[in-house]
């Protein structure tokens, strides 16, 4: 890596997020690390997009460097939205999760539900770079399928597949998924910071 690359760092603890992250911006010139152990940042917005702005202000204030977060979750709709920006702590692990959502569901004929991916670019002053929104409409299955993905991925069957994300490759999951969709309107306007558009 060059010394002249900048340092992005993903403003979660979340392994499986950040691994998505490292593969979704292993093509530009940055340096990706993931957020330093022990920072703890409250979600205190009432939507997708003022959670990721302000985990992106935080991690990028404690860090000194740009910080990427996301907030994204699942609304469904015979839940009133629910769990939404509650997603992450519906329930303590994601069997517990999803095993809960199935349960309220349960004698819901109405399945359908979207995933919502809000990402924010900060910097360590506070200043907001980019903010994007991307979504992914699907139903909830009725049992777990497949064995990639984490979270709610094994019961979010995505619309017009017939599979759950957890069924899918990551290049699937990127092409369909809320996350993939939010970065592909983020990286044009990354790619204009970095200088190369």
């Amino acid at each position: 890596m060059s010394n002249s690359e900048r340092v992005l760092v993903i403003a979660s603890g979340n392994k499986g997020k950040i691994r998505e992250f490292q593969g979704l911006l292993s093509a530009l010139p940055l340096q990706v690390h993931a957020q330093p152990d022990g920072i703890e940042v409250q979600e205190t917005g009432s939507t997708f997009r003022e959670n990721a702005r302000i985990k992106a202000q935080a991690v990028a204030h404690l860090t000194g460097h740009w910080a990427l977060a996301d907030d994204s979750g699942l609304s469904v709709d015979a839940l009133d939205g629910a769990p939404g920006v509650h997603s992450a702590r519906y329930a303590p692990t994601d069997q517990e999760r999803i095993a809960k959502l199935l349960k309220a569901l349960s004698d819901s004929a109405n399945r359908s539900a979207h995933f919502c991916a809000a990402l924010c670019i900060a910097m360590p002053d506070g200043e907001v770079l980019i903010e994007v929104e991307g979504r992914c409409e699907g139903l909830i299955s009725n049992t777990p399928r497949g064995r990639d993905g984490f979270g709610y991925d094994p019961v979010f069957e995505v619309s017009g597949t017939d599979r759950t994300f957890a069924e899918m490759t990551p290049n699937e999951k990127k092409q369909h998924g809320h996350r993939g969709r939010a970065f592909a309107l983020l990286q044009p306007k990354l790619e204009k910071l970095l200088g190369m558009a």
